[in-house]
């Protein structure tokens, strides 16, 4: 089967979770015989040099990049107030990268066209113009949502206001893909219901009409072998890892450093938080916290979480999956998360992730985890015994697959 990829971002190198959850399914597909074709925009915001791909990746994925100006400019996105479109799909509208989809698909065949994310559907068009390919949509997180949810917790009138906006017309624009692709392939349980439930609102607000677009749950899988589980250092250790450029991420690490983490410092005044991540805002490090070491971008992410004990993960807005959860749990590290940054794994609160929804929460969270080290630990073993058996990349490829020979047969 030989399926083309249209990403968002390029999946390779693997620094944030994106391009790990999109590097999972090139790796899975080629690890069951089938050929992969990667065309990816290249943004100043995730910019990626040819050079910094080894060939080996480049051979066995045809990986080409598209250089496309995402930067938010404040003159459109002002106007974009006055229309029904999204300000953040129509920023991935390049006439070059579509060009170049097209000199693709003139000179080449495919089985499946697979979108990366909603911001590559502006593209469908193209490709019903040049392709016979059944086109499957791969969504990594309801994207309206996270900007509703954002909407939602900002205390500031004006941004709300626009930020609302942004939720809106994305949620126009996804509901507008339900019947212009052939298969949904959704990251959660909870996103492959909102998708089906969308589908049921679009027949019944285009008067009855009876399309159905088959809808499954792809969650991101990891190969296990790829993260030994190594014992944690004797002095236990609190760190959060991710993108910071994501505002999801940014508003959960200010909160926890504001509501949660002065308690918890208090209570147990050696023990230390870690920040790492990209694209750090100047607030964050800047930030002079006793105890708060401020650790920026790591060359290795696994390195970095094999070295500290205790994931926070203080998510209130967001959707999708949490990639940097799973991966810490395959490296059998103890997670404490709210119910939202949870979302859509199929954990056991208190089994294999602890829970924390308010800072007395996480405050006890972090307290059982400093007074009991043999249960903290047990959660971590649990934790990974959950990746093994629920997110193996290998059997959610083979998954995929079969919905794939699905939609061609």
């Amino acid at each position: 089967m030989k399926v083309l990829l249209l990403c968002n971002k390029s999946p390779y190198p693997q620094k944030e979770g994106g391009p790990i959850a999109m590097n999972m399914v090139v790796e899975g597909l080629l690890s069951h015989g089938h050929s992969v074709k990667v065309l990816a925009i290249n943004s100043e915001k995730y910019n990626v040099s040819l050079s910094e791909i080894p060939d080996t990746y480049k051979n066995k994925t045809g990986i080409e990049l598209v250089d496309v100006d995402l930067r938010v400019k404040p003159v459109p996105a002002f106007f974009n107030l006055f229309t029904g479109r999204s300000y953040h799909v129509d920023r991935f509208i390049s006439e070059d990268f579509r060009a170049r989809l097209i000199k693709i698909l003139e000179e080449d065949q495919f089985d499946i066209i697979q979108l990366e994310t909603l911001y590559t559907g502006p593209y469908i068009e193209t490709i019903r113009k040049y392709s016979r390919a059944k086109i499957v949509l791969r969504a990594h997180n309801i994207e309206h949502l996270i900007w509703q949810r954002v909407a939602e917790e900002s205390k500031n009138p004006l941004k709300r206001i626009y930020v609302n906006h942004l939720a809106r017309t994305l949620k126009k624009f996804e509901l507008s893909l339900i019947p212009k692709v052939d298969g949904i392939a959704a990251i959660t349980v909870n996103d492959a219901d909102y998708f089906e439930n969308l589908e049921r609102y679009w027949n019944s607000a285009n008067q009855g009409a009876d399309h159905h677009v088959p809808v499954i749950t792809v969650p991101f899988g990891i190969d296990p072998s790829n993260y030994p589980v190594n014992e944690e250092s004797s002095a236990p250790s609190l760190f959060s890892i991710g993108s910071m450029n994501w505002m999801p991420n940014e508003e959960g690490i200010r909160w926890f450093l504001e509501q949660a983490w002065p308690e918890i410092h208090n209570q147990y005044p050696d023990l230390k938080y870690y920040l790492a991540g990209r694209a750090m805002p100047k607030w964050m490090r800047m930030l002079d916290m006793p105890n708060v070491e401020i650790i920026g971008e790591v060359e290795d992410a696994q390195a970095f979480i094999r070295s500290k004990s205790i994931m926070i993960v203080p998510l209130f807005s967001g959707s999708g999956i949490r990639i940097k959860i799973i991966e810490g749990m395959a490296a059998a590290r103890t997670i404490i998360s709210t119910s939202l940054g949870a979302e859509g794994i199929h954990y056991t609160n208190g089994e294999n992730i602890l829970i924390a929804n308010a800072p007395c929460e996480f405050f006890d969270m972090v307290s059982l985890c400093m007074e009991d080290r043999p249960r903290c630990r047990k959660i971590g073993e649990a934790a990974r015994e959950l990746i093994e058996t629920e997110y193996n990349r290998d059997l959610i490829a083979s998954k995929l697959i079969s919905f794939y020979k699905e939609l061609t047969a």
